[in-house]
């Protein structure tokens, strides 16, 4: 066995396919109507909301540190933590704080640059692909997180403050995501800048996606059930993890 392929093996994220996108996307979604559930339908608030979600990110993150090798239902469930945890957070630091969309969206820009930039300066590259190491993963679930959090507020911003309305928004960050797809097969630029690009973005898709289902006719959504929307995301990702290749794999080589 190759170091690379030794690599692979002991690297606890998945492998970067169609399949990973396609169930990213379907978690972001879910992390909006999952976030809206808590923190409006149960009428808990943004801030119960965020240390309800925050908790379980901490202790599903402790149990991806701690495990030997790359389980897929851990991985995602630590993915949709943090995307719920993200929505209400932004909403927190963008509606409860009062900064608004476009504040919110600086703040947390600046939250995931400072993260990446102590992430290289800890460890001398920002990896996304041989994630074997606890403080790695750290940085990992730290950027996941900030990242997730400004997702939410760029799509907020971009349907709201931009005035495009959901569907406008989602389609603008699909454009984008193909921008960078296109980027990634047909330019040599870093691939660690276009994961990290990639994942923001799918961010406030789902976000975009997440708000026409369940936003009220009136704002511009299909006014449908919350916690339906959310059961059914759920279901649909629960069956793409056990119907598509789940594995170990190589991410866009590291960033020296």
């Amino acid at each position: 066995m190759t170091k690379s392929e030794m690599q692979d093996a002991m690297s606890k994220v998945p492998a970067i396919t169609l399949g990973f996108w396609i169930i990213k996307i379907l978690a972001t979604t879910l992390g909006e109507t999952g976030g809206d559930t808590v923190s409006m339908s149960m009428n808990l608030g943004y801030l119960v909301g965020t240390g309800i979600f925050l908790s379980l990110l901490v202790v599903l993150v402790l149990l991806q540190i701690k495990a030997d090798r790359f389980k897929p239902f851990l991985y995602w469930a630590t993915i949709i933590a943090s995307t719920t945890a993200g929505t209400t957070m932004a909403d927190f630091a963008t509606r409860s704080m009062g900064i608004g969309y476009t504040g919110g969206s600086i703040l947390l820009l600046a939250c995931v640059i400072g993260s990446l930039i102590a992430w290289h300066f800890s460890l001398g590259k920002i990896s996304s692909d041989t994630i074997v190491t606890p403080k790695a993963e750290a940085f990992y679930w730290i950027t996941i997180t900030f990242s997730q959090t400004l997702g939410t507020a760029l799509g907020d911003w971009a349907a709201d403050t931009g005035g495009l309305g959901y569907i406008g928004a989602a389609g603008i960050f699909a454009l984008l995501l193909a921008i960078v797809a296109a980027a990634y097969y047909w330019t040599s630029i870093n691939r660690v800048v276009l994961f990290w690009a990639a994942f923001i973005l799918t961010r406030p898709l789902g976000a975009a996606v997440g708000d026409f289902l369940d936003k009220p006719l009136d704002h511009g959504g299909l006014d449908l059930s919350r916690p339906l929307a959310s059961l059914v995301l759920t279901a649909a990702i629960i069956a793409l993890i056990m119907m598509l290749p789940q594995r170990a794999g190589h991410h866009p080589k590291a960033s020296d």
